[in-house]
C-alpha cells in the first residue's frame, strides 16, 4: 500500500492522548493503544469518544491563526484582517481573497487541513470498530455513541467542505491517496450522519444531557443549516435528495417544541465580556451546540483551549475587561448598521472612542478602525493581568477558554422563520424583542428582513460569510467588496477588496499547496489562488 501524505503526515495509530474540557470532556488522558488490543467494550469506546470531541475541539477552534471560526470572521464583511503593522499579510491575503499579498504563503490552512483529517480519522475508526465492541450490558449505548461520532463528522467534512469545495472524501481509515470527491458526495454524508444523528441520539430536553455533549436538537439544528446553506450556494431544490424544505422546517419545529430551549433574556448576558458578573453562562439555555475549551492547554501536547480568541483581542493593549491580543478589527460598516436602541451594538463590539478606551497602540496597528470584537475577547483581571493566566493558563496566547457558539436558539428560530414557518412573524418577533426590548416595534417578516436580522444577530460569530454565499456568490461579492482607507501604523492606507477576487474562487479557500504536491497531483487548487 502506497503511503498518503495529503493528511497523514502526523497519523495517529489509533487514539494518542486526548483532554477536554468541562465535565463530559474533562476525561484522564488514555494510554497510547493499537486495534488488536482496543475496542473491545463500552469503556473503550467512550475513550475514543472523547478522542473524537477533542478533534473536534482543536480541528475547529483549537488551532490559532487561520482557524474556522477566524477565517469565517474575516471572510466577512464584518472584519478586517488587521494583526500588527510590521505582520506578514497573510491575514490581508484572506480577508481580500488575493495570494499576492502574502505570496510567500503557499500553505495558508496547512495546520486546518492536517487537524481536520486528523479528527475525521478519529471518528473514522470508532465508527468501524462498532461491530467488534461487546455491547450486551447496554445496547443503547451502541447506537448513542455512533450518533456522536457521525454528528463530529459531519460537522467537520461541512465546515472543510465549504471552505475547500473538492476534498478528498474518507468514511473509513486509509492510508492511500484519495483523490477529491464531488461536494454531492461529501453533502451525501454529512446528511447521512446528522439524518442519523436527528434520528438515534436521545430524546431529552438539553439539559438533562451531560456539558459538551451533542444532542439530538444539535443535529436537527445542523441539518437545517446544511440544507440552507447547500440548496443557496448550488442553488438545489434539496439536500441531496435526502431532506427537502419540508424536512428541514420539521426538524427545527421539532426543536423548537420540544428541546427546551430558549432564548436568554438579555442579549449581551451571552458573552462575557459585555455581562461579567451577570454572564449566563456557556451552558445557558439559548447554545444548541458548542466548542468547548478550557484554559488548561499547555506546550505539552494539551489543546484544550480556545487557540484563535486571542487574534481578535486589542493589538498589544489591556483595558479591563478586555485583554491584549492581536488586533484582527472590525468593520465600521458594521458598528453604524446598529440602531442605538438595539442592545446587541455594545454588547457585541468594543468601540474605543465611545467607551472612552486610552488606546496608544495605533502605530503598531494595521487596519486600525477603532472597532474590535466584545464577543470573542480575551478577558483582563482588574488590576491589568489576563485572566486565563490568572485561573492558571499557561500564558494568554493558549490558555483563552471560552467556548465556541456553534448553534444558537435564536438560529433556530431565524431559520425557521426564513424557511417558511406558520409561526414566522412569531419567531421573528421573537429574537428582535429581545434583541429592542422596551423599544421594540414588529415589522412584517420578510426573507429581506430576516436576513438583515441575521446580520446584526449573530455579527462575529463566524456565520455571516456563510449567510452571504448561500445568497449567490456575485450577491456575496458585492456586499463583501470594499474600496477604503484604513489606518496602517497610523498612517492611512488604501483597502481594497475586489468583488472580482470573490467571484473568480467562488468564495473558496486556498487548498495548501504542499497537501497538493504531497497527492501526487490528485488534489487540484482552487481557481484563484
Amino acid at each position: 500500500m502506497k503511503r498518503s501524505n495529503i493528511y497523514f503526515l502526523l497519523f495517529l495509530g489509533l487514539l494518542t492522548t486526548v483532554s477536554c474540557s468541562e465535565d463530559f470532556l474533562d476525561a484522564e488522558p488514555i494510554t497510547e493503544t493499537t486495534d488488536s488490543n482496543f475496542y473491545r467494550n463500552p469503556e473503550d469506546a467512550f475513550s475514543a469518544l472523547v478522542g473524537c470531541y477533542d478533534g473536534l475541539q482543536i480541528a475547529s477552534g483549537g488551532v490559532g491563526g487561520l482557524s474556522y471560526p477566524v477565517t469565517s470572521m474575516v471572510l466577512s464583511d464584518n472584519m478586517f484582517g488587521g494583526v500588527g503593522n510590521a505582520d506578514p499579510f497573510n491575514f490581508q491575503a484572506v480577508d481580500e481573497f488575493d495570494i499576492s499579498r502574502a505570496p510567500t504563503y503557499s500553505n495558508l490552512y496547512e495546520n486546518l487541513w492536517r487537524q481536520y483529517y486528523r479528527a475525521i480519522y478519529r471518528c473514522n475508526v470508532l465508527i468501524s470498530k462498532m461491530d467488534q465492541i461487546d455491547w450486551s450490558e447496554d445496547p443503547e449505548l451502541r447506537t448513542q455513541y455512533e450518533s456522536e461520532a457521525r454528528f463530529i463528522r459531519g460537522y467537520l467534512y461541512f465546515q472543510m467542505v465549504k471552505l475547500w469545495g473538492n476534498i478528498p472524501l474518507l468514511t473509513e481509515p486509509s492510508s492511500e491517496i484519495i483523490p477529491p470527491a464531488d461536494p454531492d458526495e461529501v453533502y451525501t454524508l454529512i446528511a447521512e450522519d446528522l439524518l442519523f444523528g436527528s434520528e438515534n441520539l436521545p430524546v431529552q430536553p438539553y439539559n438533562a444531557v451531560e456539558s459538551g455533549r451533542v444532542t439530538r436538537w444539535g443535529a436537527k439544528s445542523m441539518l437545517a443549516r446544511v440544507y440552507l446553506y447547500y440548496t443557496g450556494y448550488y442553488d438545489q431544490a434539496d439536500l441531496v435528495g435526502l431532506v427537502s424544505q419540508s424536512d428541514a422546517l420539521g426538524h427545527l419545529e421539532n426543536v423548537i417544541n420540544n428541546s427546551g430551549h430558549g432564548l436568554v433574556p438579555e442579549y449581551e448576558n451571552l458573552w462575557p465580556a459585555a455581562s461579567l458578573e451577570d454572564f449566563a453562562g456557556e451552558d445557558n439555555e439559548e447554545i444548541v451546540f458548542s466548542v468547548k475549551h478550557t484554559y488548561t492547554s499547555d506546550y505539552n501536547g494539551n489543546t484544550d483551549g480556545n487557540h484563535w480568541m486571542v487574534m481578535l483581542g486589542m493589538r498589544e493593549f489591556t483595558h479591563y475587561p478586555y485583554a491584549n491580543g492581536w488586533g484582527i478589527t472590525v468593520n465600521p460598516k458594521l458598528y453604524n448598521a446598529y440602531t442605538e436602541d438595539d442592545t446587541r451594538k455594545e454588547a457585541s463590539i468594543i468601540a474605543i472612542e465611545e467607551e472612552e478606551i486610552p488606546f496608544d497602540k495605533i502605530e503598531n496597528q494595521r487596519e486600525y478602525t477603532g472597532y474590535y470584537t466584545k464577543k470573542y475577547t480575551p478577558l483582563a483581571t482588574e488590576d491589568g493581568g489576563s485572566l486565563a493566566v490568572e485561573l492558571g493558563g499557561a500564558d494568554f496566547q493558549i490558555g483563552q477558554f471560552q467556548d465556541f457558539y456553534v448553534m444558537r436558539y435564536a438560529d433556530v428560530l431565524l431559520m425557521a422563520a426564513e424557511l417558511g414557518s406558520p409561526n414566522a412573524q412569531a419567531y421573528f418577533d421573537e429574537v428582535r424583542q429581545r434583541a429592542y426590548q422596551d423599544n421594540f416595534t414588529s415589522q412584517a417578516v420578510t426573507l429581506e428582513r430576516i436576513q438583515h436580522e441575521r446580520w446584526l444577530e449573530f455579527a462575529l460569530e463566524g456565520i455571516r460569510y456563510w449567510d452571504l454565499l448561500r445568497r449567490g456568490v456575485s450577491e456575496a461579492a458585492e456586499i463583501i467588496a470594499e474600496n477604503t482607507t484604513l489606518l496602517n501604523g497610523g498612517v492611512e492606507t488604501p483597502k481594497v477588496i475586489s468583488a472580482s477576487n470573490i467571484q473568480e474562487t467562488q468564495g473558496l479557500q486556498q487548498i495548501p499547496n504542499n497537501q497538493i504536491t504531497l497527492s501526487n497531483g490528485a488534489l487540484i487548487q482552487n481557481p484563484g489562488w
